[in-house]
């Protein structure tokens, strides 16, 4: 069972802190569920140097993600073509092309968004090297 505090519910927002969240696929922090998002998928990333992500799409849920890489350096293998991210750097996925995030030799920060959200979200993995839930926004 997932944990986390919430700060704040009133009838216009909910406030969560990403650091409550259980952390899934050892980097992504999934905040859709805890802020009862329907519209949008929202993860933060915190990688450790080397990290990544199983290559995946997303046309099943065809939604389309940004990620937007915060802090460190990091690639993003989109459809086979290496995207070098820096600090401050954005970069849109659409939902049919493949996409892999390639930490480098230091900690990396990350927000992902996903839209639409998917109905169907998940934050279990099975502890299985290179095995994530792939189901719903999670990254």
């Amino acid at each position: 069972m997932r944990r986390y505090r919430v700060f704040a519910v009133t009838g216009s927002y909910k406030r969560v802190n990403y650091t409550d969240i259980e952390t899934t696929s050892g980097a992504m922090r999934p905040l859709t569920d805890s802020l009862d998002s329907e519209q949008v998928g929202v993860s933060i990333a915190r990688c450790e140097p080397g990290w990544q992500n199983k290559s995946h799409d997303h046309a099943a849920e065809d939604h389309e993600e940004i990620y937007v890489l915060l802090e460190g350096e990091a690639t993003v293998v989109i459809d086979d073509e290496s995207v070098e991210l820096e600090a401050g750097d954005a970069v849109w996925i659409p939902p049919t092309a493949t996409r892999q995030i390639q930490n480098g030799d230091v900690e990396s920060a990350l927000v992902l968004v996903s839209a639409p959200a998917s109905k169907c979200r998940t934050t279990t993995c099975v502890d299985d090297p290179g095995s994530w839930a792939t189901n719903g926004f999670i990254g």
